[in-house]
């Protein structure tokens, strides 16, 4: 550093060390990559959030089958599972934000472990470069590395909900599902079958998350031992912060860009929604609101399930006789409860999948967007 500055200023660039030491010229520098790196970071997110929120506008009241334990469950809209996705990586975005302010401390003015040897004005320095503040103790503020274990942790969540959204695109771009339609531009073919598309950008993304959660391991793994105040062990942890940060940054564009090209299929999607008795859920809650007690509609609708799967038919062709044989609050009105639009509109809560719920939750993510950006 000190070479460089000589050769653009001249003998005047010798001066940098006066009162200075490496340690803190090296834990301000970190600090600085790890500002300017969220900085970056916010706005790739908001980029992708921005592309996940677009398709989830344009699902409009397209639905599909959400699943628990990859077993059929209930219908919800695609919005909805697509806002899920956007949560979390707003969550992750918050989480940057806060490991910005406690990373946005100088460091300059500590020496080597017990301050500087001139008395030099920490508060201006700091303004100057754009700090809070100064760091409060000259032996933590060169020997410390949390604020890069925090930032490598948040970039390891962000990590680990890409791998997530990834795992999904892979299922649901396999036959089994058919829902999604992998990007060209994103895949590859097979070296051997010449029918196979192969989802290669988000296995990588699978693969760069392991990447970065062991970036995270190392870390904490070359600090927890180390007494105050430098060691030179603390070099070893320069390598796997820029490691992490590249693979999410060089990430982020890439699944922007496959979100914003990929292709779901709405009728196989709409058409799996209504299949697999997911509307049982919904039966169990019409005899609810007749006052059949819980266990006992879920008991009721579990038996009028093992009759349409023993008859082949869907809840909803089962004769209202064969219904009230199972429990007599079983009534006329039973089937209509039973609709795609009809189990979409009962979840009417906050933060459910009823379509009026959903058109207020997107309204406020755009908002959100809005302001991280």
């Amino acid at each position: 550093m000190e070479k460089q500055l000589a050769s653009l200023i001249g003998e005047t660039g010798y001066k940098l060390h006066a009162g200075r030491s490496r340690n803190e010229q090296i834990a301000t520098d970190l600090r600085l990559f790890v500002r300017h790196s969220i900085d970056t970071l916010q706005n790739l997110i908001a980029d992708w959030v921005e592309a996940i929120l677009i398709r989830a506008e344009a699902a409009g009241s397209n639905a599909m089958p959400a699943y628990t334990h990859l077993q059929p469950a209930e219908p919800v809209l695609v919005a909805h599972w697509l806002l899920a996705y956007v949560e979390m990586f707003l969550r992750d975005a918050a989480r940057f934000a806060d490991c910005r302010k406690r990373a946005n401390l100088c460091p300059l003015g500590s020496g080597a472990v017990s301050g500087a040897t001139l008395t030099i004005n920490r508060q201006a320095i700091a303004a100057e470069l754009g700090f809070d503040a100064p760091t409060a103790n000259s032996m933590d503020a060169t020997s410390d590395r949390d604020f890069a274990i925090e930032f490598v942790d948040a970039l390891s969540m962000l990590a680990l909900h890409l791998s997530r959204w990834a795992e999904e695109m892979i299922l649901f771009s396999t036959s089994a599902y058919g829902f999604v339609e992998l990007p060209e531009a994103y895949s590859t073919g097979s070296s051997a079958m010449p029918q196979k598309k192969n989802p290669d950008l988000l296995e990588l993304v699978r693969g760069k998350a392991a990447r970065v959660l062991g970036c995270s391991t190392t870390l904490r793994a070359l600090v927890k031992g180390l007494p105050l105040a430098y060691n030179k062990d603390l070099q070893e942890t320069q390598e796997p912060l820029f490691d992490a940060t590249d693979a999410i940054i060089g990430m982020l564009p890439l699944v922007t860009g496959f979100m914003n090209t990929v292709e779901f299929d709405d009728a196989k999607m709409n058409q799996a929604a209504q299949l697999g008795f997911m509307n049982a859920w919904a039966a169990a809650a019409y005899l609810v609101e007749r006052g059949v007690a819980s266990r006992l509609a879920h008991e009721a609708v579990g038996k009028a399930v093992a009759l349409a799967v023993e008859r082949g038919c869907d809840l909803q062709k089962l004769p209202l006789a064969d219904l009230q044989a199972i429990h007599a609050g079983f009534d006329a009105g039973f089937h209509s409860c039973l609709g795609l639009t009809e189990v979409l509109a009962l979840h009417d809560v906050p933060g459910g999948t009823a379509p009026r719920h959903v058109k207020r939750a997107l309204q406020n993510v755009r908002e959100r967007v809005k302001l991280l950006r």
